[in-house]
């Protein structure tokens, strides 16, 4: 009988030691009461507790929490009806309040998440829904953070998962697409065509302008050419002058050098008289009419004056 009651003692007190002892994990939160009435809240680690007298009322996970928002119809400002659900995302910052602000925050939160967006599509046209769905999110999370304050609760942030309407808005939509697609393709063929004909005329213009730039250079080239070409004419016919004039002075000083060398004058008497007689035989070979002097017997008398003229000219240069 002793040896039970010890071992019923023993039991006891290690029943109460285990009682008294409260391992709580990271990021958990443990709402002790003692006598019914809120104590503590126990943090992460070892903790103390009076067996019998203090007791776990709520466990709470301080981790951000994902919460699926059930799917809804919502009524848009333009009376079309669209499908949207979401998800949303809180953490227990306070857990005294999340415990004693109301009996079910997870689903008063949900609830209120669906409340306002409603509220918030209902101001929205279908369309702008689409395109404001960030705005849509930011409105939500604001209006349900302000609400769970008093819930121990903070709303970090919600997001829409899908926007569905009915089928034939769907269909309508569809078909918005399509021909919005078309239309810019039909633009971007036009706008195609229409720089394609601005290269070409752009191109035309250009070979006119280079054809037109070649041929006024042919021009200029054909010019230079013909004048220098005149040029070389010209400076050739003043050569050829230049040379005959001097052929002709060197033939002079050879006639003037022979007529003073001794049997010269008597050479060109004899020239003379031979020019003479020539060239009175060339006119009768080339006219029936014939001019002739006075005295055209007498050839030695024009070979006399001829030789006159030569003497007195050879005179001049001697003087």
């Amino acid at each position: 009988m002793p040896f039970q009651f010890t071992l019923i003692l023993l039991i006891a007190v290690i029943i109460f030691i285990a009682k008294t002892f409260k391992i709580v994990p990271q990021q958990t939160a443990l709402i002790i009461e003692r006598l019914g009435r809120f104590h503590a809240v126990l943090a992460p680690g070892l903790n103390f507790v009076i067996p019998f007298v203090d007791r776990v009322a709520y466990k709470h996970s301080l981790k951000e929490i994902p919460l699926d928002i059930p799917s809804q119809v919502c009524i848009t400002r333009d009376n079309t009806q669209l499908q949207v659900d979401g998800i949303l995302y809180f953490q227990v910052v306070d857990p005294k309040m999340a415990s004693y602000g109301t009996s079910d925050f997870v689903m008063a939160i949900s609830q209120l998440a669906q409340t306002t967006l409603r509220s918030v599509i209902g101001k929205l046209e279908m369309d702008k829904t689409f395109e404001e769905r960030d705005d849509i999110n930011r409105t939500v999370v604001a209006a349900l953070d302000e609400a769970a304050t008093s819930w121990g609760v903070k709303v970090l942030r919600y997001e829409i998962k899908d926007l569905t309407p009915p089928q034939a808005i769907l269909h309508s939509m569809q078909q918005q697409i399509t021909a919005e697609r078309e239309k810019r393709a039909r633009i971007a063929q036009s706008e195609g065509v229409k720089q394609e004909q601005i290269n070409l005329a752009t191109g035309q213009r250009e070979a006119a302008i280079q054809k037109s730039q070649g041929d006024m250079q042919a021009n200029i080239n054909q010019s230079e050419g013909e004048r220098q070409a005149q040029i070389n004419r010209a400076s050739g016919e003043a050569e050829a002058l230049r040379l005959v004039a001097h052929a002709t002075a060197e033939a002079v000083s050879v006639v003037a050098k022979a007529i003073e060398s001794p049997g010269g004058l008597e050479a060109i008497n004899l020239k003379v008289a031979e020019q003479y007689v020539s060239a009175f035989g060339n006119i009768a070979k080339t006219s029936n009419t014939m001019l002739l002097p006075s005295n055209a017997a007498d050839v030695a008398g024009m070979v006399a004056t001829a030789m006159s003229v030569v003497k007195a000219a050879n005179k001049e240069k001697t003087n």
